[in-house]
Parts: C-alpha cells; sequence; structure tokens
C-alpha cells in the first residue's frame, strides 16, 4: 500500500482555512465581531474549503497555481463580508471596514483573470471558482443593501442563482454564450452600485435609484443571454 500523498494544492488549501479563522478572529477583536458573524464566516470556510477540495480532487493533479491563490484570497476577504453582514443583524456593522473588504475583493475580480492569461494557467475550474466567489459576493452585498432599500434589491443577488436552478429544468440554458464586454461591464457595475449604496455616501433617494438602474441593466443582461440561448438551442 502506498502511504497517503499530500496533493500538491492542499498546502494552499490548508493556508486558506487558516487565514479565513484568522481574519474572523481579527475581526472579532478589533471591530467586535459577535458569536452570529463568527459562526457565519466559519461555516463559510469550511463550506467553501469543502467544495473546493471535492472540485479539486475530480479533475486538479497540478500546484494550486498563482491564479487560483488570488481568487482564494477574494473568498476569504468574501468570507470577512459575510460574517460583518450577518453580524449586522444584531448590531450596526463597521459600515468602513465592510466597505473596504468588499472594494478590495471586487478589485481583486481584475487581477486572478489577468494572472491567469499571464502565466498561461486559465483553466474551466478556475474560472468557476471566480465566478462563484463573484455571484457569492453580491449576494452578501444585496443582502446588507436591501436592509435599507427594501427586499427588491435581492434580486440582484439572487438573479445568477435562479437562472442556475432553472437550468437545471431547462438544459439548453447550460449552452456555452459567446464573449460579451456588456455581460461582464453589467455584471462588474452590480458590485460597484452596491458597495456605494451600502456605504451610505450617497442620499436614500440616489442610491435606490442607482441600485434600480442597476437591477435593470441586470434583467436586460440575463433576458439577453436567456433569448441567445433561446435562438441557438438544439
Amino acid at each position: 500500500m502506498r502511504p497517503y500523498a499530500t496533493p500538491p494544492y492542499g498546502p494552499d488549501m490548508t493556508a486558506g482555512m487558516g487565514v479565513q479563522l484568522l481574519v474572523l478572529e481579527v475581526l472579532c477583536r478589533a471591530v467586535g465581531l459577535g458569536t452570529a458573524g463568527w459562526l457565519t464566516g466559519s461555516t463559510f470556510a469550511v463550506v467553501t474549503w469543502a467544495v473546493l477540495m471535492i472540485a479539486l480532487r475530480r479533475s486538479w493533479t497540478g500546484p494550486f497555481g498563482p491564479a487560483n491563490r488570488v481568487t482564494l484570497a477574494r473568498a476569504i476577504l468574501v468570507g470577512a463580508v459575510t460574517a460583518l453582514v450577518a453580524d449586522s443583524f444584531e448590531h450596526r456593522a463597521p459600515v468602513g471596514v465592510l466597505v473596504a473588504l468588499a472594494t478590495v475583493a471586487l478589485v481583486l475580480d481584475a487581477v486572478d483573470g489577468h494572472v491567469a492569461r499571464r502565466t498561461g494557467t486559465a483553466t474551466a475550474l478556475g474560472a468557476r471558482f471566480d465566478m462563484e466567489v463573484d455571484a457569492f459576493l453580491i449576494l452578501v452585498l444585496s443582502v446588507y443593501v436591501a436592509m435599507p432599500l427594501g427586499g427588491w434589491v435581492l434580486a440582484i443577488g439572487l438573479m445568477r442563482y435562479a437562472f442556475v436552478a432553472a437550468s437545471w429544468a431547462l438544459p439548453w440554458l447550460r449552452g456555452d454564450l459567446p464573449h460579451s464586454m456588456a455581460r461582464k461591464t453589467v455584471a462588474a457595475l452590480q458590485g460597484i452600485v452596491l458597495v456605494v449604496a451600502g456605504a451610505g455616501i450617497v442620499p436614500h433617494t440616489w442610491a435606490f435609484i442607482a441600485v434600480a438602474a442597476a437591477l435593470a441593466l441586470l434583467v436586460w443582461s440575463f433576458g439577453r443571454d436567456i433569448g441567445w440561448l433561446w435562438r441557438t438551442r438544439t
């Protein structure tokens, strides 16, 4: 029997879990993160680690790679934002810290893809990992912004998940979409608008209008893609 060998991505995954828990502990001491936030952040870390490990074991044989490390760092930031948002249901979250963490996570979204292309390490799994981190950050931010603006804001965070759920019943929705700069721009705009609205730096009315406009653009983007998939279905 061969001795158990640590997979090449094992150290990165272990370090990621450790850093996530360390960040949560720093938030506990620095901004008074409560029990709800700590438990939510820890659950996020465990679930992310478990799902990613399963995916890696199925299809990954090489080292984790620099681009995936950037995405993992973004996931750690998203875990911290998730913890702060969960904690905000019990007491006011430190808005400056939450906005700063979310902003860095959004900025790094433009880095991991660039690193993957520059290093020739772009993979389907890496792209999916990046997409899921993006989607969850938008969902968490929409939950936070829905508190002052209303539950309708949740449509921004839930739309992508609704699309995935619909594809289980309608296989033609799983088709490959062509590259679209408009789609990428609309997706990036959601995070920017939600962060600005959550920061409270614009009047309530203008925040409402901006988020509503972002949602309208998202509906248009999804509608356009669904229309294209319908026309090209086989």
